[in-house]
């Protein structure tokens, strides 16, 4: 694995949260992950070559695919899936466990944080990650919860942070 210099995390908000639950064709949906390839990709530029995702439904998995994405272009991109418990992804819908699965075979590396699911272990993850980490790109309303508190914990860290603002309006392209 890389050095921490060299390593970007991402926290972001899982469906329930978006204004848009699990419609990723809506526009707001599509911007950000506009926003999030575009933020990938300034890193990679600034030398990031290793990136940590959570592997949460939502957020995350978005992240995931862009990173993915950007590594078919620069085959000097890693990526790891900090996994926070063996049963991450098994009360999800099926279409998410096929696409959670998918995703993890994908990456370079898997850290499984617990060896079971514990009322911390995902805070635990989110530690690890940004422990692991110099740059945390975030998308986030502000709201208390997971990925406040990683957003959190990473500004106590001193880590660079890239905010990615949820749009939470109904709004019409021009």
């Amino acid at each position: 694995m890389r050095a921490r210099q060299e390593s970007c995390c991402f926290t972001g908000h899982r469906p329930g949260k978006l204004p848009w639950k699990y419609n990723e064709e809506d526009i707001r949906c599509l911007a950000l992950k506009g926003r999030i390839t575009d933020a990938v990709e300034a890193a990679y530029q600034e030398g990031y070559r290793h990136f940590l995702c959570g592997m949460a439904m939502g957020c995350d998995l978005y992240f995931c695919e862009c990173v993915l994405a950007l590594r078919e272009r620069h085959p000097d991109v890693t990526v790891e899936a900090a996994i926070p418990c063996p049963t991450q992804a098994d009360r999800w819908p099926a279409a998410q466990r096929e696409r959670y699965a998918r995703l993890v075979s994908a990456c370079d590396f898997e850290t499984l944080v617990s060896q079971q699911y514990t009322s911390t272990c995902m805070q635990r993850r989110d530690r690890y990650m940004v422990d692991h980490a110099a740059l945390l790109i975030a998308a986030f309303d502000g709201s208390a919860g997971g990925t406040r508190y990683t957003v959190e914990y990473a500004m106590k860290r001193g880590l660079d942070i890239v905010d990615l603002p949820i749009v939470t309006g109904n709004f019409t392209e021009f």
